[in-house]
């Protein structure tokens, strides 16, 4: 079933959501570079991390949360998870005709403009990796160079716990990185919207030869860009910020108010079974 055109307004807010907190990467370049553009940000903890599950069941996920995002007035829709936009974003656009969505693509692109030695890292889960997005992005930008593929299986679970400096992280980022080293990689890109919650320590078993490239930037510049193609760029106000999660409100809001550094509140949405979607 495809849903009708939509037609929002430039002072509705932005949706942006991820399997957890790791989208809040995603969530503070967009408040730094659009600080008039009120966001809705929704973590569905209930079901993370979304990079062991098969790309169905995250597709059916993320379409759930796109429909409770627009029925909340969203005007465009940040899919701000690499798993999910592997999964999904394809099917989402095609879902949802006139709805702005963007994406997280890994930055092959840029990594393979600025590599010296010819090799590039990308650090991911297993489903950003197994997704057609990647394997097409790697195809277009990368035919040239050698991309050294990394799952990073513990890392997003990690940063989950908010374990952002403990032994456990450092043992595990030299566990991922020295590989691609290894193979001679000097630029490594953040396939995860949870991994630049780390980049310091990446950088740190890295060295000061090694570029680390996180997506987010361009992601908040890309969306600027599209909201004024649109017609929905907000020039002037003040933004508002709304929290939801599918899991512990209190437990996400402890979360967020440390990686963010200020203090965050939270609200529990419920679960919309994928099963309901479309009228299925």
């Amino acid at each position: 079933m495809t849903a009708p055109s939509p037609a929002p307004a430039a002072d509705a807010p932005i949706g942006v959501f991820d399997s957890g907190v790791g989208g809040l990467s995603v969530w503070r370049e967009i408040a730094r570079a659009l600080p008039t553009e009120s966001i809705i940000y929704l973590a569905d903890q209930a079901h993370v991390p979304y990079g062991p599950r098969p790309l169905a069941e995250v597709s059916a996920f993320s379409e759930a949360i796109v429909r409770h995002l627009l029925d909340r007035g969203c005007k465009a829709i940040v899919v701000a998870c690499n798993t999910a936009s592997a999964a999904a974003l394809k099917d989402l656009r095609a879902r949802f005709p006139g709805m702005p969505i963007l994406g997280m693509e890994p930055a092959v692109k840029p990594a393979a403009a600025i590599t010296r030695s010819g090799v590039i890292g990308v650090m991911a889960t297993p489903a950003t990796f197994a997704g057609r997005l990647y394997q097409a992005t790697v195809g277009r930008h990368a035919a040239s160079i050698r991309v050294v593929s990394q799952t990073c299986p513990r890392l997003a679970d990690l940063v989950e716990s908010g374990s952002l400096d403990s032994h456990r992280v450092d043992d595990a980022l030299r566990g991922y990185v020295r590989p691609m080293l290894d193979e001679g990689a000097d630029v490594i890109v953040l396939g995860c919207t949870h991994y630049p919650f780390v980049i310091d320590g990446i950088r740190r078993v890295a060295g000061e030869g090694v570029q680390v490239i996180d997506p987010a930037p361009a992601i908040a510049r890309h969306l600027g860009n599209v909201l004024v193609h649109h017609g929905l760029a907000r020039l002037a106000g003040a933004a508002e910020y709304s929290f939801l999660t599918t899991g512990e409100p209190s437990r996400f809001a402890a979360q967020a108010t440390t990686l963010l550094g200020s203090p965050v509140t939270a609200r529990a949405v419920s679960w919309l079974s994928p099963t309901q979607l479309g009228g299925q």
